[in-house]
């Protein structure tokens, strides 16, 4: 159940991020910005990182 629980919510943040990044926002500096998908990209890859790293510690992966 652990494994279970951790494998989700590494997969939750980053469809999290994606989600409101794929909303069609007219107001958001993001969007505007040139390294703005690319810092949602490294957003994504360092918080699962930093998830897997945190539940492989805890021995729950």
């Amino acid at each position: 159940m652990k494994t279970l629980t951790s494998l989700t919510v590494i997969l939750v943040v980053p469809t999290l991020i994606a989600g409101i990044y794929g909303m069609n926002f007219e107001n958001m500096p993001e969007l505007k910005w040139e390294f703005g998908y690319p810092f949602a990209l490294a957003m994504m890859a360092l918080s699962s990182g930093s998830l897997f790293i945190y539940f492989r510690r805890k021995r729950w992966l």
